[in-house]
């Protein structure tokens, strides 16, 4: 039984990235607004799965929203105006505080989770948005097409609070409020007879699903000792193979994403201060120590985010919530193998065996055992929309003949990352496809059939395939914006979602609004939009109709 009510014009339930850029817009347009998050800090893969930024080359400068741009300059002035940076760095304008190869922007979570508070503070002040942490949704109310409520539950003392709203966006990491309130949606992968993708399953498969990650930060301290308590599963790890994959899941030797080939990459091929990108160190290090003074940090920070962590024995969604905490508690149980055996024998550049100065950095995680608050979740339930974006929409094979990925009338932003499908729990390799650059269709955050429930993650209209480009940080940021300010747009104007989009005048109304007031670029520049993502870095019928124009 709930114990209180609360009641708001827009209730945002899952505190990432898409749901803190939705509070913030539909707070900036004048609604009241609650946030939930289930943990301690705000930020999603950005902050509680400790997750560097994958992002295309342009991030700086097109093809994002301006408060995401926002968001970055002040990560960069965080460190600006509080770390003892030398001048050198400071004078950087593209100042990457990690210095990491995965992204022009490796930062520590607390300094974004930081940054996250300073945007949300003047709506905060302002009494239009309540921020509730430790909350997880329990139980949705619905009355036909509508949601009527939302009951959330505090983590720590069970007390439920009924959350009454006239709009709910599902920001949940795994679109919890799709299931909870019953909306139509799909878990998994579809199959060829469904989507006609290329690289959907011959038939489909709700239990295939990209792999989930339990990442962690590291520090480095040659002469010290700081192995870790043998973990439980240690032996089971140590063996276990990926199908396909040339050696044990606990190595240096993986598969290549793109061609399959075996790929040996180890933590350290030569010195730690010498930036490589051929080692494992390097690629999501989110603080560089040659940036100070000499003696200032004792070591860098890395975060291990790399295929070995990669859980394949189970998925998240589709499935009883027992066997979710065995495969959530699984992924923990292989990230403290690998750790273990990084420690104690993995082979050395020297010819010896295990790094016993690797430490795991809980005070970097925010979590009392040192790995990332939450598990790196890859797939969420998706909604059934009234437009879901295909393969066909944006990989290169498909799209080449027209010079460019497909272009939506009813275009709410633009991403760029290719599809890049990690190893999934039905065995299934990697699966990485090169495409272009691409828009984001609101068809696709449109349910068939509810009216006031909204996606605002990677919960939107993509497949399993599209879900691999449509999932990375600035995508996510774009559709819980988007989201948060439809939501406020509908209720000014006495609107639905729907008609927001199938009536020509009010979908140039809120396209205007999109631009003028949250910078939000709806088309990619020709030159760009024709350029195919080479480099790994990071239709009809129950889809709808296109909405695309081919050129």
């Amino acid at each position: 039984m709930s114990s209180r009510e609360l009641a708001v014009d827009v209730a945002v339930i899952g505190g990432g990235l898409g749901g803190v850029a939705a509070a913030l817009a539909a707070a900036q347009l004048g609604a009241r607004v609650l946030l939930t998050e289930e943990t301690c800090w705000l930020g999603g893969q950005l902050t509680t799965q400790l997750v560097p930024p994958d992002e295309h080359p342009w991030i700086d400068s097109m093809g994002s929203t301006g408060r995401y741009r926002e968001l970055r300059r002040r990560v960069r002035d965080y460190y600006r105006r509080n770390y003892p940076l030398l001048e050198s760095a400071r004078r950087q304008e593209r100042l990457n505080p990690g210095m990491g190869f995965v992204s022009e922007l490796c930062a520590e979570p607390r300094v974004a989770v930081a940054v996250i508070d300073e945007l949300l503070a003047p709506y905060r002040a302002a009494g239009r948005l309540v921020v509730e942490t430790y909350m997880r949704p329990v139980a949705v109310e619905t009355n036909g097409d509508s949601v009527t409520a939302v009951v959330v539950e505090d983590v720590r003392s069970g007390e439920r609070v009924s959350v009454r709203a006239e709009y709910f966006l599902d920001a949940t990491e795994l679109g919890d409020l799709l299931e909870l309130g019953g909306v139509e949606h799909v878990v998994g992968a579809e199959g060829q007879g469904e989507t006609g993708e290329p690289h959907a399953l011959p038939e489909a498969d709700p239990l295939d699903q990209q792999s989930h990650s339990w990442c962690f930060p590291l520090s480095y301290h040659p002469g010290e000792d700081h192995t870790i308590e043998r973990p439980r599963d240690y032996e089971f790890w140590r063996q276990h193979h990926i199908p396909d994959w040339p050696e044990a899941q606990l190595s240096w030797t993986v598969v290549h994403p793109i061609t399959l080939e075996p790929q040996t990459r180890p933590i350290f091929v030569g010195d730690t201060d010498a930036p490589n990108i051929n080692d494992l160190w390097h690629f999501r290090r989110i603080l560089c120590r040659s940036y100070y003074p000499d003696g200032e940090f004792a070591s860098d920070v890395t975060v291990a985010n790399w295929p070995q962590l990669d859980y394949t024995l189970g998925p998240l969604t589709g499935v009883a919530p027992a066997e979710r905490a065995k495969n959530l508690d699984g992924a923990k149980q292989l990230s403290l193998a690998m750790l273990y055996w990084m420690q104690t024998e993995a082979p050395r550049l020297d010819g010896g065996a295990g790094y016993r100065g690797l430490k795991l950095r809980a005070d970097v995680s925010g979590s009392h055992d040192g790995l990332a608050l939450q598990a790196y979740v890859r797939e969420s339930r998706r909604i059934r929309a009234e437009f879901t974006v295909l393969e066909q929409h944006v990989s290169k094979a498909c799209r080449e003949p027209f010079g460019g990925s497909a272009v939506f009338d009813d275009s709410i932003g633009t991403g760029s990352y290719r599809i890049d499908l990690h190893p999934s729990t039905r065995g299934r390799n990697f699966v990485d496809v090169s495409n272009y650059p691409f828009q984001l269709p609101l068809g696709s955050l449109i349910p068939q059939r509810v009216e006031n429930l909204l996606p605002a993650a990677k919960n939107i209209g993509t497949t399993h395939v599209t879900n691999g480009c449509y999932r990375l940080h600035p995508v996510e940021w774009n559709v819980g914006e988007v989201a948060g300010a439809l939501a406020a747009f509908c209720l000014k104007h006495g609107h639905v979602p729907r008609q927001v989009r199938n009536e020509s005048k009010r979908l140039r109304e809120f396209q205007d609004l999109l631009q003028t007031t949250f910078d939000i670029p709806l088309e990619w520049p020709d030159e760009i939009r024709r350029l195919p993502r080479d480099l790994p870095f990071g239709t009809s019928g129950a889809y709808g109709r296109t909405g695309s124009e081919d050129r």
